[in-house]
């Protein structure tokens, strides 16, 4: 699916679109996205800030979807857990990026070569306008490779 039609399918996606939640970008080679999270009425806990369950869904897709885009078809890949910290009050609008680098990538197929699973821990901050650090994510993917794209050899 090109990149492009996935920002746009998630925009339009109820659980985004009616929380606030907007994907700026979404790098053609799924190696970066960007999230932000306006404030809205409808989005505010009962002290005015931004609620924690939209500041963690702003969050939640970006590193399962872009890790198994980057991979390709011949992986599973799947949220395994997540822990998130929230820092300060959040206000206003805040955003996240999420950028996976290639030497991840390297890694996760190592890993994952003899049919393996692998878990793996990823770290995205979610900051304000200021750049003060509102929350602090932590998600833990499994990856594997499929058995029809492993090596015969390793299979047997």
């Amino acid at each position: 699916m090109k990149s492009s039609h996935l920002r746009l399918g998630l925009n339009l996606w109820p659980p985004f679109l009616f929380s606030g939640i907007r994907v700026t970008a979404i790098a053609a080679d799924y190696r970066h996205a960007h999230v932000e999270l306006r404030m809205r009425p409808w989005n505010r806990n009962y002290v005015g800030t931004h609620f924690g369950g939209s500041l963690f869904a702003m969050t939640d897709p970006f590193w399962m979807l872009l890790t198994m885009n980057a991979l390709g078809s011949e992986y599973w890949v799947w949220d395994k857990a997540a822990e998130i910290e929230f820092v300060k009050p959040g206000r206003g609008t805040v955003h996240a990026d999420f950028r996976l680098d290639e030497r991840t990538l390297v890694e996760l197929r190592q890993a994952t070569a003899t049919g393996a699973k692998t878990l793996r821990w990823f770290n995205t901050d979610v900051v304000d306008s200021d750049g003060d650090v509102v929350a602090r994510l932590r998600k833990q993917l499994y990856v594997r490779q499929k058995p029809k794209h492993r090596d015969a050899a390793e299979v047997a």
